[in-house]
Order: structure tokens, then sequence, then C-alpha cells
């Protein structure tokens, strides 16, 4: 819960408008529930309230508190008697009542009298006390029935600011402080008196703590902060409160912020630093944070921070922080922020490369061009090669340098007073900048049979009553394929059945915003869930079945509705893996110059919980489920996500051959390809050893073949020759062919510096154009002639093959597409 502060509220006497919009924030309910007055500033931690108070001392009389272990039901002194007692809990309780001095101070008990007790055991001040003791002798009940047991004025409070006690005679302290206050003087640790009143702490009591004596802004904070802590199930107890006010208060600071952590105990300044968090975050705001170099994200939704110091140029850290300001309200799931930061460190290599590379460092944006986008894609390629960015990252790299510079621009970011004006339109990436996309950089991240069954093996090493929590999660992880995010908010009535009765888990696909996911699962599964359900009932009986979270966290979440974060799952999950022994697996590596099979260990950085999403979609995929059914089964929008989960396994990839080469055909357009069962092996074993890939076919000519595609005899005029080959598959391929060849020709046609020999024999024929036209037209023609579904299966099938098919380039010049016209109707940049 984030509350924000509201500027709205008047300051009353001696305030400023922080501290009455500190105190305006904090709900009454929750003042009235510590007992707080603003004219006594004394809080009162109610018993009965797990997150602001512990049980009460079960032994008769005592007031104490019971601390940790909280269900022990004793104080600390109370344990400590009963085990010099040699008795048990139940028989120490049940016969002992507190006769020992206790800590607190009351009213005398004659009627009406304004002075303090002595003590508890002597529950009158001191003169009725003298009287009862001294001069009448008489028990105390007797005594308060006499005339002589009249009612006397007080003295007041006492003179320590902190202290609401009030004093036992002229002497201007209560008897605690006037002791307290002689010892100090006695040991040298205190010599001004004005001083050490204004800062010495008031007299401990169970469950009261005083913040008489500190400003009015530092009790607004931690007021406020203690309203918020208690809002997020966080619990909190007076010890931890009290000393944190005792040392603020002889700091006598204006404020929280002015503090130095560092100068506070481990669990005071832990409970400081939470406080300070909050505050800081109800005081966050966009309109404040976006003009700071690095944004507390929490100001916008999220959780933790977004640097953007690593672009040095400001007309460009000021472009991609209006990018970033305008793309996070779109964003949902767990990892938003990282992200984001991913994208902005794209654009910071741009930066560093226009710091090197330029005399001003880039500071001019109106002075850049082609030349500095040029230099900045060398820099990235020698940053591959140095080993300092992956590959996988320098195209993620350079994609998003391209869609953050004309998503700037389409912002309106250049237009004047923006912080791209005068920036040139040749400052940017074309499509040909980009690398071929890393399609199989996902694909490959399942773990091997032999590893899953290792850890499945190894799963009773999680001991622990936590850990069998870990252990659920980690057994579903493997057995759904679902993100762990996933995983850890599922609600605790997760199971559900369909209409054949078969068991399905219900879940929140978070990061694509679908909720009520509808997943089917083994019974074994259901089982780990159905232990699960039963460990978080055992731990939270009173909460509603719909509140609670299947696996709850731990710390500050009372009732079980607060769901256990993923990060601590992925966290023990890493220190289970870690602690595991080696596994040796059948690794290939080059020795001698030689491909060797040989047992080494496997790589367990490679085990992490999203490895299991991976390996539920290779082992759907290796079992021949289908592209659109295994879609459904990861919840993923678009069959190409999909396919970037796993790898395409040899049955399948060869399916996939069998559907596209029966509509195989020569370049006369005839089909060449019969469905006759007994030719399908021999089949497969040609294309393995007796072609070789074109741009867009295939080729058998043996001579070519043996040279792997390099040694044509007709010169790569693949179409006019009868060991071409093409399918369904490279029509795309063949399309863009027929443009390459139109465009050449138009090209060709306006160019006078050349001799017609050499125009001539460059110049694309008709032939050759009508006969790609003649491929392309009967291609479509035999698509079209089949139905929905077998279309569907020639579709998947294409992308199966299309997705491990080796780009193959001639080396034959082409004519690349006409640079688009990016402006509009007004002349400047969209």
């Amino acid at each position: 819960m984030t509350t924000t502060l509201a500027h709205v509220v008047q300051p009353g006497p001696g305030q400023d408008q922080v501290t009455a919009d500190l105190l305006a924030a904090v709900p009454a309910t929750f003042l009235n529930l510590m007992g707080w007055q603003h004219e006594v500033k004394v809080l009162h931690f109610p018993l009965g309230e797990p997150l602001l108070s512990a049980a009460e001392c079960q032994v008769k009389g005592c007031e104490k508190r019971v601390r940790a272990p909280e269900d022990r039901g004793l104080c600390a002194g109370c344990w400590k008697r009963m085990e010099a007692s040699g008795l048990s809990r139940e028989e120490f309780v049940a016969t002992t009542v507190r006769h020992w001095r206790g800590i607190g101070i009351s009213n005398c008990r004659v009627t009406e009298c304004a002075r303090p007790w002595r003590t508890a055991l002597d529950p009158l001040c001191t003169t009725h006390s003298y009287q009862r003791t001294r001069v009448l002798r008489l028990p105390l009940e007797e005594f308060l029935l006499r005339p002589e047991a009249a009612a006397l004025p007080g003295f007041g409070t006492c003179q320590v600011i902190s202290c609401t006690r009030d004093r036992p005679g002229h002497a201007p302290y209560c008897l605690a402080h006037a002791q307290r206050w002689n010892r100090d003087k006695r040991l040298g640790t205190a010599d001004d008196e004005e001083f050490w009143r204004r800062t010495t702490g008031a007299i401990a009591e169970a469950g009261v703590v005083s913040l008489r004596g500190l400003p009015d802004r530092v009790v607004g904070e931690l007021l406020f902060g203690l309203h918020l802590r208690f809002a997020a199930g966080i619990k909190q107890r007076d010890e931890n409160l009290r000393p944190l006010c005792d040392q603020l208060r002889v700091l006598q600071l204006s404020s929280l912020e002015d503090v130095d952590a560092d100068m506070l105990g481990s669990s005071t300044g832990r409970m400081f630093r939470e406080m300070l968090k909050h505050l800081r975050v109800s005081q966050l705001s966009p309109e404040t944070e976006r003009f700071k170099n690095v944004w507390d994200t929490r100001a916008f939704g999220f959780r933790g921070f977004l640097t953007f110091e690593d672009i040095s140029q400001s007309w460009l850290r000021r472009a991609v922080q209006e990018w970033a300001l305008d793309d996070l309200p779109k964003r949902r799931g767990s990892q938003v922020r990282g992200s984001v930061q991913l994208q902005v460190r794209s654009v910071g290599r741009l930066s560093e490369s226009l710091r090197l590379n330029r005399g001003d460092g880039g500071a001019d944006p109106r002075l850049l061009g082609r030349d500095d986008i040029v230099l900045f894609l060398n820099r990235m390629r020698l940053l591959v090669d140095k080993g300092e960015v992956s590959g996988y990252r320098h195209v993620l790299d350079i994609r998003d340098v391209k869609r953050l510079l004309s998503r700037m621009r389409s912002l309106g970011l250049t237009q004047p007073g923006q912080p791209l004006h005068g920036l040139p339109r040749d400052f940017t990436l074309r499509p040909g900048d980009v690398p071929d996309d890393p399609d199989d950089a996902e694909a490959g991240r399942d773990l091997p049979v032999e590893v899953m069954r290792f850890l499945s093996d190894h799963l009773g090493e999680f001991t622990s009553d936590y850990d069998q929590h870990i252990r659920a999660a980690t057994e579903i992880l493997m057995d759904t394929g679902r993100r762990p995010a996933e995983v850890s908010n599922l609600p605790w009535d997760c199971l559900d059945q369909d209409g054949a009765g078969k068991l399905v888990l219900v879940y929140d696909n978070y990061k694509a915003l679908r909720n009520a996911r509808r997943l089917p699962i083994a019974d074994t599964t259901a089982d780990v869930i159905r232990r699960q359900q039963e460990r978080t009932r055992s731990l939270f009986p009173n909460t509603p079945q719909r509140d609670l979270k299947l696996f709850p966290a731990w710390r500050t979440n009372p009732d079980g509705t607060k769901a256990l974060d993923h990060e601590r799952i992925t966290q023990r999950h890493r220190s289970w893996v870690d602690s595991l022994p080696d596994l040796l697996v059948p690794i290939t590596i080059e020795r001698d110059g030689k491909h060797v099979t040989e047992m080494l260990p496997f790589d367990k950085t490679k085990i992490f919980p999203y490895a299991y999403r991976h390996t539920y979609a290779q082992r759907h995929a290796d079992a021949n489920v289908r592209p659109d059914v295994l879609k459904e089964l990861m919840d993923h929008r678009q069959l190409d996500t999909t396919q970037r989960y796993y790898r395409v396994s040899e049955t399948r990839k060869r399916e996939a051959v069998d559907r596209v080469t029966a509509m195989q055909f020569d370049r006369h357009g005839t089909r060449v390809w019969r469905t006759a069962q007994t030719l399908l092996d021999s089949e497969h074993v040609r294309r393995a050893i007796g072609e070789t890939q074109v741009p867009y076919g295939v080729c058998t000519e043996p001579t070519n073949v043996a040279a792997g595609g390099m040694d044509c005899p007709v010169r790569f005029r693949c179409v006019g020759c009868d060991h071409f080959r093409t399918d369904a598959s490279y029509l795309p391929d063949l399309e863009a062919y027929l443009a390459d060849l139109l465009r050449n020709r138009e090209r060709l046609a306006a160019f006078v510096h050349a001799d017609d020999w050499a125009r001539s024999e460059a110049m694309p024929s008709d032939d050759e154009i009508k006969k790609v036209r003649r491929l392309i037209q009967r291609v479509k023609e035999d698509l079209d002639a089949l139905s929905d579904e077998d279309r569907a299966h020639i579709r998947e099938a294409t992308a199966v093959l299309r997705r491990s098919r080796t780009v193959v380039s001639l080396g034959i010049p082409r004519v690349g597409p006409p640079i688009s016209d990016f402006s509009n109707s007004s002349g400047r940049l969209a």
C-alpha cells in the first residue's frame, strides 16, 4: 500500500506544510487504535493486535509482554523463574502469582488524590504511606476508610520533557528520573541539566512509547511511517520504536531525512530505514522524478531504480527520459524496470560511441549524421569480438536503438523546443543495419532428461518447514512450465475440473494480463498442490480460502493473503541446486581437431526456474504435440513466441519436409514429388547428401552439391536449370527474387555509363522473369486449391523449416529496396 501526500491541509500553530500533510495523511482509525492524543504525544501499543503488540504474560498479575518465541506464553523474567523452579509451564502458570516488583506507575489509591503511588506493592503517595505505616499503623483497606485518607493536590508533572509521570514531591522529577539524574551526574555522563531534561528518554513501560520532546516534523514522520508499515502488514513492537525515539531525541534533528542511519543500532537502524523508505515513497511523484538522472520507479507504480547516467549527452538523455515516461504506463508484469533499463542501456552504448568518436563528444545533435551510425555499428561489432557483448545482446541492442530513435521521432521530440530538434534525418538505423534475428537464442535452454531426473531424485533435500513450500513450488514449476511469478502468486483454491472431470490448474498470466487461465495437469501435480494447501491452511486456519495464497509470504503477512515473492523462490532454488553433487552428462567437445563425446559435469548455472518452462515446451514438442496446441499450453498469443521456446526435433522436421515437398516444383512449374510412401526414406537421405540449398530452392547438380553450392555451371541461373527444385517454403524468397529482378532491370535501363555488352549481360532476361513469375503463380495456385486445414498444415511446416534453414547468399549484387520517405505533410520528421 502506498499513500501519497496531498498538500491540501492548513498547517496548525507552529507547523509547516509538510508536517500538516503528514499528520493529515494518518487515518483517525489508526490514531485511535494507538491511543494517540496530539496534546499528550504518547503511543499505546494495543494488546491483541498481532502486528503491533505481543501477547501479555500468562502469569497472574504480570503485566509484561511476551517476546519471541511468542508461543511459550511467558515474558522473559517469568520464563527464567519457571526454569529455576523446576515446574512445567502449565504448573508454573497455574500456581504462580506475581509478587515481585513491577514496572509502571499509577495514582495514589486514596480517592481523588493527585499524587503518584510509591510502588505497586505500596500503592499510596509518600504522604499517605507515611500516615498509614508510621502514624496509624493500619492495613491498607482500613486506612482508606479513615478520615485521614483525604485527597492531596499534586506537585505537577516531571520536568523531563519526554515524561508524563507526576512528581511525588517538590523535586523537579518523578522518582525514576530523579534516580536517573543522580546516577548520570555521579557517573559524569550528564553535566548540562537543561540539555539532559530535553534529551533523556521516558521511563520504559510495556506497550507505551513517548514521542514527547521530538520536533513536530519528526513526530509526523514517525506516525506516518508507523501507519504505512502497519498497512503493509509489517510487525512493529514498542521495544523497537522506543530506542529509535530516544536516539532521535538526543540527535535533536528536524527531520528523519537528516539522520545518519549508521549512527543507529542494528534493529533500530533497520526500522528507521524502512520508515524512511515508506516516507520517501509517499513524497514521490512522476512530475518531480522525471527530471532526475536516476528514477525511483515506485513513483510510477513499479519497484527499483531506473538510471540514465550511462547517457552522457544531455539532449539524448532527455529524449530517452521522455520515451521512458511515455512507455512505462503501457507495460505490465514484475520485470518492467529491468526491461526498460536494458533498452536505456542500449542507447547508452550509442552515447558511448558518440562520446569516443566525436570531438565534441556528441554534445550537438545538429552535427550528427549517417557516419556516426556506421561508427556505432562497427563499435558494437568490436565489442562482440572482444567478448564484452554477447551476440544475442548485440542484436537486441541495435534493434532497441533503432526502435527508440524511431519512437522518439514519432513522439515529436524533433520539433522546436524539444531535445532532438535539429537532429538530421539520416541519424537513424535502417532495416539492413540490424543483424539477423537470433531465432534460436531462446531455444536450447531446456534441461536434458538426465538432469530433470537427477533434480527430481534430490527434491528430498528440501528439509525445513520453509523448504517444503519451496519444494512444492519447484515441483509445480517442473510439471507445469508456468513462469515463477505465476506459481508464487497461485491462489489457495487453484485446482478445478474441466467438463470431462479432469483436473486443471487455474492461474493468472501476469505478463500478458490474462487472468483465470486453465491448464490441464497430471494427478501427481494435483497431489503436490493438495499437500501445499494443507500446509498453508494449518498456518492460517481462520483466513477465508478465497483470500489465501497457496504460497504465502513468511513475513509481514499475518493473515496469509500476501504471496511469496518469486525472487525468494529463485534464491532458495539456486542454493539448493548449488548444494547438489555434480551430475555427469555426455557432452560433445573438440579435442585435437576431432569431435569427441565425454562425460562432463553439467553446468549448474543453466538450472534455474525459468528453464523449466523451456523444458516443458521442448518435452511437448518432442512428443509431437502440434505447435498450435503447444501455443495454447504455453498461453502465448503468437505461434512465433512459442517456437522460440523449443528446438525443432528431427521427427518434426521430417514431417515438415514431407508436407512441403509434397508440393515441390521443377523450373517449369511441374510438380516433381509423389506421395508414394516407398520413396520417403530414400528421398530424405537424398535431401541430406544429394542436394544443396540455394537462395530460393535447392540444387541437385552433382558438381555444385559437391562444392557446397559454390560451383554452378550456369552461373546461378537456377530457374533455367533442370537440377533446380523449389516448394512452398521458398515462396517469400521467390517473390523477393522477382522484386530484385524487376528493380535491377529498371536501374540498368536508366544506367548509361556502361558498354552495351556489359549492360546486356547484366540485364535480367524477360525469360527469367517469366519463369520466376510462373513458379510463383504455380505455387500459389496449388496452395489456393488446398483445404483450410491443409493450408494451415503447410504454413506450420513452412515455419518449422524456415526457422531451421540457413540463409544462403551467392554473392550476386542485389539492389535494395528504396528508402522509405518518413516525412509527413508538413515536411517535419514524424
